[in-house]
């Protein structure tokens, strides 16, 4: 899935990769950092590599120049997480090692390697020094956008809510102020937050809720995902709606009555749409005040954060504009802040990683 189509074919393009466990999302700039096109696809990296070289395979039927001896490639990842490999460090290799076979590592006329990746304070290294500096490159996405972010607002917080995860990213006085930098830390310190628009398992939104008036528990399965959720509120576009239903059925708003339902016991027939459309509200209204929670515990850290402007990005964006609401706060889109043309603006925004790691790279 992508954005509609540029016509450029600028000469020594500039690619942004963030490589997932779930998607693959690559940003195209020229030279002087202008980002021209935004394009994401579906990557179930956990079942397997090849799934990152088909991939790959369709990033150049895109962008042809993308394998051209002249392209330059920045790269961030979290995909090193997926239980595809025995541990985050042999995850990093692996990927850094598929991405240096298929782009190459060829001199450019910067001096530096023309495949570079990411790694926050210890700044870009090349394939070869990945191994040892795996702890740097690991997970870091989050960290390229709120570095690129830092760089246009003095005060905000950063909220990406992907299909997945959500980050909360603290800006304080143009310095990511991020009180954890690992997966582990951030999940202590409400910065990363297992809440995502599409592939969260709604057993893992809520154990009880409300239906017809009485609070029931809610079954321990993988019935229902958010993508039910937000199909029925109309919130979520389906160009970003790219994996399989739990029960592989019709993604629909019937199916996605039928699959909720199942969640506390019931047929859909059960109760009428608008009755399911509440219930589908009912699971909105806890995950964001799931997300709302951690982003009081983020900002709670940070008095300068007080009323500062929510800055939204990823495809569940359209939540950090509810919370920015319900908190009184300005709301900024990152497809806004970031320049890009109208046509990808949206795209830019979904995919923010990839936009930043371009525009990081562009700078050095």
């Amino acid at each position: 899935m992508s954005s509609a189509q540029s016509s450029s074919n600028t000469a020594a393009a500039l690619f942004g990769w963030d490589v997932g466990g779930a998607h693959v999302k690559v940003s195209l700039a020229d030279a002087r950092g202008a980002v021209h096109d935004v394009a994401q696809w579906a990557c179930p990296l956990w079942q397997g590599l090849d799934h990152l070289e088909r991939t790959i395979d369709l990033v150049f039927e895109r962008w042809p120049q993308a394998h051209t001896a002249d392209a330059r490639h920045a790269v961030t990842m979290t995909g090193e997480m997926v239980d595809l490999f025995a541990d985050r460090a042999e995850g990093v290799r692996a990927i850094v090692a598929t991405l240096a076979r298929r782009l190459g590592a060829r001199p450019d006329f910067a001096s530096h390697a023309s495949l570079r990746f990411y790694a926050g304070d210890a700044g870009w290294l090349a394939a070869d020094a990945c191994a040892a500096g795996w702890r740097h490159v690991a997970s870091a996405n989050w960290l390229a956008t709120a570095n690129w972010l830092a760089t246009r607002v003095a005060d905000a917080v950063l909220i990406d809510i992907g299909s997945t995860t959500t980050d909360i990213i603290p800006i304080v006085a143009g310095r990511v102020a991020a009180r954890a930098s690992t997966d582990a830390g951030r999940l202590a310190t409400g910065e990363l937050v297992y809440h995502g628009v599409v592939r969260t398992p709604l057993c893992g939104v809520a154990h009880r809720i409300e239906f017809d008036g009485a609070t029931v528990n809610v079954m321990n399965e993988w019935f229902a995902t958010t993508a039910d959720v937000y199909r029925l509120t109309g919130e979520l576009e389906p160009l970003h709606d790219a994996y399989p239903s739990a029960d592989q059925g019709p993604k629909t708003p019937a199916g996605s009555r039928a699959r909720i339902a199942r969640m506390i016991g019931r047929d859909a027939h059960e109760a009428a749409d608008a009755h399911w459309l509440c219930f589908a509200q009912r699971w909105r209204e806890l995950q964001l005040r799931e997300i709302g929670r951690n982003l009081a515990n983020v900002v709670a850290a940070h008095p300068a954060l007080a009323t500062a402007p929510l800055v939204g990005a990823g495809c569940g964006r359209f939540l950090v504009a509810a919370l920015a609401r319900d908190d009184a706060r300005d709301y900024l889109d990152f497809g806004a802040l970031a320049g890009v043309p109208d046509v990808c603006a949206g795209w830019a925004a979904t995919c923010a990683p990839s936009v930043a790691v371009a525009l990081l790279a562009a700078r050095e």
